[in-house]
């Protein structure tokens, strides 16, 4: 008897070691995301803002519930932009209600002082975060992660290779691809420096170089395995009804997976953004996600361990019939694709799962 009893108490202090520990991990801020285990993927989305106003910093409770509603499945993450030009501050307010939510929030660090695409950046420079002029402010940020404590995903540089984005090369010259790295890399020294371990970073590709050109390869804009954790890419169908083409999601990303996987070898790759419009002559809006989700749960990208759809509408012009819609919960049709490639997908997972260092 007094062997049983020993050995219970043996359990229970194991038990207890175990949670102490894991607890210890998150308030000390060293708890990260860990990939799933093989054959399942992360479910994120970034919940457009109510209207059309293009700013991906007005995400709300109310964009994200409803696109889980139609989904029929919560999510593992919210994705969403801080843009520097209104707030340099960490997103705590935004950040928090996710956290409630029971979600990870995934930050983009959009160092701008615009929101106009193809456009030189005058404020945010990349000369002027290696010389630290930003550090005072990425200083305070990465104090803030650190004291929030819980898991973040976050990424500086979002589709460094296409033009439209001021960090891109083209608007630093030959040397641009080298600065951005520095950029990055410091950055990422700042947030360690204030003890944010917790912070899981990501390098995040557009699925085409754009221009298509040796120096804006995106290969040449890589920090280094020594910083990121996660490599992350975009692949979009057509954006608009008056798009030209219809770019298959499948052949997309064939054409850049042995990219991904040779430019780090070993780490995740998540497919952090995707989507078609409804409403364009040249394809269906949900034929083509099904296409998608259903290659995507068949693992025909093994090394992807996760995606988030941008469920977004907006505005492009002033003829009503050339607004873009993602929206799953618009479309009935791209509703029942949800609902039977996530929502019933029990390989898709609507939590995280952690490890800690």
């Amino acid at each position: 008897m007094r062997s049983v009893y020993s050995s219970l108490l043996v359990f229970l202090f194991i038990v207890y070691s175990l949670i102490f520990f894991v607890d210890t991990a998150f308030t000390q801020g060293q708890a990260k995301i860990s990939s799933p285990p093989s054959g399942y993927l992360y479910h994120g989305v970034f919940p457009g803002p109510e209207g059309a106003s293009g700013e991906e910093n007005l995400i709300t409770l109310k964009s994200l519930e409803q696109y889980e509603s139609a989904v029929g499945k919560k999510v593992a993450w919210v994705y969403f932009s801080q843009e520097w030009a209104h707030d340099q501050r960490f997103p705590l307010e935004t950040v928090s209600w996710i956290h409630d939510h029971g979600s990870i929030p995934f930050i983009r660090l959009m160092l701008r002082s615009t929101l106009e695409h193809y456009t030189k950046e005058k404020i945010f420079t990349l000369e002027k975060i290696i010389r630290g002029d930003f550090d005072e402010a990425l200083h305070a940020w990465g104090r803030a992660a650190h004291t929030y404590h819980f898991p973040l995903l976050v990424e500086y540089g979002t589709e460094v290779n296409g033009e439209w984005f001021s960090w891109n090369a083209r608007w630093y010259g030959k040397k641009g691809a080298e600065r951005f790295k520095k950029a990055y890399r410091h950055i990422i020294q700042t947030m360690k420096d204030e003890n944010a371990h917790n912070i899981t970073w990501v390098f995040h590709a557009n699925n085409q170089d754009v221009p298509d050109e040796p120096w804006n390869h995106f290969e040449e804009y890589y920090p280094g395995d020594d910083v990121i954790d996660w490599i992350g890419v975009s692949v979009y169908g057509a954006q608009t009804p008056v798009t030209e083409e219809w770019p298959s999601f499948q052949e997309s990303l064939d054409a850049i997976y042995p990219r991904l996987v040779s430019l780090a070898s070993g780490k995740p790759i998540v497919l952090l953004e995707f989507g078609v419009t409804s409403s364009h002559p040249l394809g269906d809006q949900a034929y083509w996600a099904e296409e998608a989700l259903k290659s995507l749960s068949q693992c025909r990208w093994p090394e992807v361990i996760g995606f988030s759809w941008w469920n977004e509408a907006w505005k492009n012009d002033d003829n009503p019939t050339h607004d873009t819609d993602m929206r799953v919960q618009d479309n009935p049709d791209l509703t029942r694709v949800f609902h039977d490639y996530v929502g019933h997908n029990d390989h898709v997972l609507d939590e995280a799962i952690f490890t800690t260092e």
